[in-house]
């Protein structure tokens, strides 16, 4: 008789599971808006839009669809998995209440947004102050990255447009303040725009970064402690003004557009001009070299700005570019950080491709689609998405140490959201008991206590 192997084995279903929470992981989530005291924030912020008879806290429901989208849910309708567990959630609005409340916030338009906004960046500041040393300002400098976004729309919603990529959707421009390579990172700001905006519109660079600034503690609103990047998207002359302008004195490192006159300049770089590209643990890149240019190319910019150049060999398959020189492919960008080596400032330009990571995270978090009409409605989704990644976010900067503060959320979610656990009452408290064979259970437990020992707001 030969034995059976690789089969999986046979179970029967049913119903009436009791004391059961699905989901049960999340509570990571539910503790650290409590510590954070986000729910009291968004509370008080939403007040003004709560009916006198109302039942349900606007704050609470607009919080309890974040955390839906932060477990997995890109609509509205996916809060009624918080709704199936109350013992963990609380009492949780029907899809009606949620739906006239999003078209309530979205009539009030720049006034609730702005509300919104304040709450955020008041709750921030608490955040930071509780991450102590793995607060991303605890080296003294907060750096934030812009990028722009495509988000595909398959109906005809409000805004949406042809793309510069031949797609149909929306092109919002984002803003996430940098963790280093320790953390993640966290949204700070979010400006929706119709599919067909540009992708270097100096305006829109100029409010993404006004959000930004705002959702910052006061200490890093201006001043060269607080690092601007963006890819080429934001190499103009307008926002590199305005970056640079008298009494704001930000630091930037801004990707350039190769232009006839920078490639001219580099082939007149002479080869001892030339040093080695390095790479994150110090040594030397392969086929990477950079340089500063200066002279003609530099008439016209802000006072102060350095301009960078890289010379790189293509990686096996690219195509090289009429820009690019001598079998190498060319990239510049600007700064105006003095007093540092070049290959040191090109590696801190190169580690503006995070922000991908950041954008990646917030597909998977709401941003895959927009799913509601209306441009005002689409942008409290926006507000929405951004609550669930500073969840995502912050969750693993208070709680989390090691490699599992780097887990994105889709990570997050499979290892620790999704664990279930049994629900026990003891002594008129209620008490969450996770799986020992779950392979990540201590990970949830030291998360908690961790969370359990941070001082409660106020």
């Amino acid at each position: 008789m030969k034995k059976r192997i690789g089969s999986y084995p046979r179970v029967r279903v049913g119903g009436g599971g009791r004391a059961v929470v699905s989901q049960a992981g999340s509570v990571l989530l539910i503790e650290t808006l409590r510590k954070a005291g986000l729910h009291e924030a968004i509370s008080a912020a939403l007040a003004p839009w709560r009916k006198p008879r109302a039942v349900h806290d606007p704050g609470k429901i607009l919080l309890d669809v974040a955390l839906a989208v932060a477990l997995g849910g890109d609509c509205l309708a996916d809060v009624g998995m918080l709704r199936a567990e109350p013992a963990v959630f609380g009492a949780v609005a029907s899809d009606p209440t949620v739906s006239r409340l999003i078209d309530t916030l979205a009539s009030a338009g720049p006034r609730a947004l702005a509300a919104i906004h304040a709450a955020r960046a008041q709750v921030r500041e608490r955040v930071w102050t509780l991450a102590g040393q793995a607060a991303p300002d605890a080296g003294g400098q907060v750096i934030v990255d812009i990028d722009g976004v495509l988000v595909l729309a398959h109906s005809e919603k409000q805004d949406a447009a042809a793309t510069w990529k031949k797609t149909y959707g929306h092109h919002p421009l984002m803003a996430f303040v940098d963790h280093g390579a320790g953390g993640s990172g966290e949204p700070v700001a979010a400006l929706l725009r119709p599919g067909n905006a540009g992708s270097n519109t100096a305006a829109d660079h100029i409010t993404t970064t006004q959000l930004a600034l705002a959702q910052l503690p006061k200490t890093y609103r201006r001043g060269r402690q607080t690092l601007i990047r963006t890819d080429s998207g934001g190499g103009t002359h307008e926002f590199v003004g305005w970056l640079a302008k008298r009494g704001r004195w930000l630091s930037y490192s801004v990707g350039m557009t190769i232009t006839d006159a920078v490639r001219q300049a580099v082939l007149r770089v002479p080869a001892s001009a030339w040093t080695v590209a390095v790479e994150p643990d110090g040594a030397i890149r392969d086929g990477a070299w950079v340089a500063e240019l200066d002279g003609d190319v530099l008439k016209g910019w802000p006072k102060g700005m350095r301009l960078i150049v890289r010379k790189e060999r293509p990686h096996p398959g690219a195509q090289l570019r009429l820009t690019d020189a001598d079998g190498l492919r060319l990239t510049c960008f600007a700064t105006n950080t003095t007093g540092e080596k070049i290959e040191a400032l090109e590696l801190r330009h190169r580690r503006r491709a995070r922000a991908e990571d950041r954008i990646r995270g917030a597909r998977a978090t709401g941003l895959r689609n927009l799913p509601l009409h209306d441009a005002a409605q689409n942008r409290i989704w926006l507000e929405i998405i951004q609550l669930a990644l500073d969840l995502l976010a912050w969750m693993p900067m208070l709680a989390l140490t090691g490699k599992a503060r780097l887990w994105e959320p889709r990570r997050l979610r499979l290892r620790l959201f999704s664990a279930a656990a049994q629900l026990i009452t003891t002594a008129r408290r209620r008490h969450l008991r996770f799986a020992d064979h779950w392979p990540w259970t201590d990970v949830i437990a030291g998360a908690l206590a961790r969370l359990d020992a941070l001082p409660a707001p106020g």
